[in-house]
């Protein structure tokens, strides 16, 4: 008897606790208030992002992007965002053939390039990001180059071009034979620096004297280690590699100026100033990590892209490139 009274009691306290919501087994968020009263939520209220994000292109933008990847990456470590470098040429074949989710470009995309990505049903968002003045440089040890005019660097890169000694582009400067580093043909740098100073996106001397790479800290490295070199790449690199290059001001036709954050935003820094750009392949829109990629780049590039050496975008601008992802 007792034994039987003792198993009822213990019935009868297991129904009462189920009663009072002790056996409470819901997924559903517990939702509990704070000290002020309000109800507050303790569980997760939204799945956790997950997933690979690729980005290929331009090496320029790469300084950018890879800084926001980063900085993502903190607050969404299950997604995976990887950022090649194979120029802005290399990038938009991957990213016209569907392999890559953003491209990261510093010039438009081409028409033929538009083709091929119509024709594989691509269809894309294109997106400022910044503004950037691309960069030329001499060596450190370069003690005569004061600034350059567009018309000697058209003299000094152009096809054909029959400078080889320094002293060919200016009377009085050194009998010393000219060492080029030049970004390689995959490269927007290339397009936007061939286009504006030599009046056609890629027409550029190829000879002897010219060091072509995709990489811009292998042109870093060029500069540096030959007095006579000169070079040029984005704005980043330079910032980046300060104590260890020279910059050259540049006369578009109304006196010497170098390109800095305050000339490049005002516009003063001519005819080398230029925005970036990433391109965003639609289809990929719908995962919800590279939405949220793309939604964190727009509103992150401004304080971004001056902590990583270029120009950020005005607000009214920034929002005008939100608005075509909305």
């Amino acid at each position: 008897m007792k034994k039987t009274a003792l198993w009822m009691t213990t019935v009868s306290l297991l129904v009462l606790l189920t009663a009072c919501g002790g056996g409470q087994t819901s997924s559903q968020p517990i939702e509990s208030t704070n000290a002020s009263g309000q109800e507050q939520s303790t569980g997760q209220e939204s799945p956790t992002l997950s997933g690979t994000i690729d980005i290929d292109g331009s090496s320029t933008v790469y300084p950018l992007t890879e800084a926001i990847a980063e900085e993502f990456g903190k607050e969404n470590q299950a997604v995976r965002v990887t950022v090649g470098v194979s120029g802005t040429g290399g990038g938009f074949k991957r990213f016209v053939a569907g392999e890559t989710a953003i491209s990261n470009a510093s010039r438009p995309i081409k028409d033929e390039e538009a083709e091929k990505a119509k024709a594989n049903g691509i269809e894309y968002i294109e997106l400022e990001v910044a503004y950037d003045g691309l960069s030329v440089l001499v060596n450190p040890e370069n003690d005569w180059v004061d600034h350059l005019t567009v018309e000697e660097l058209n003299t000094i890169f152009k096809p054909e071009s029959a400078v080889t000694k320094w002293s060919d582009v200016r009377a009085g400067w050194p009998a010393e034979e000219i060492k080029i580093f030049s970004p390689g043909a995959d490269s927007g740098t290339f397009d936007y620096f061939t286009e504006t100073i030599n009046g056609k996106a890629q027409a550029s001397r190829n000879d002897a004297l010219v060091t072509f790479s995709e990489d811009d800290n292998t042109l870093v490295q060029g500069v540096e280690g030959e007095k006579n070199a000169i070079g040029y790449f984005g704005f980043a690199y330079y910032e980046e590699n300060k104590d260890r290059l020279k910059l050259v001001p540049i006369d578009g036709g109304e006196g010497p100026v170098a390109p800095s954050t305050e000339t490049i935003n005002d516009g003063t820094y001519k005819p080398l100033s230029r925005p970036m750009y990433i391109y965003v392949n639609k289809a990929f829109m719908d995962k919800p990590e590279v939405k949220a990629f793309v939604d964190y780049y727009l509103k992150h590039a401004g304080e971004l892209a001056d902590e990583v050496g270029y120009v950020h975008l005005p607000q009214n601008k920034l929002d005008e490139e939100m608005a075509k992802i909305q």
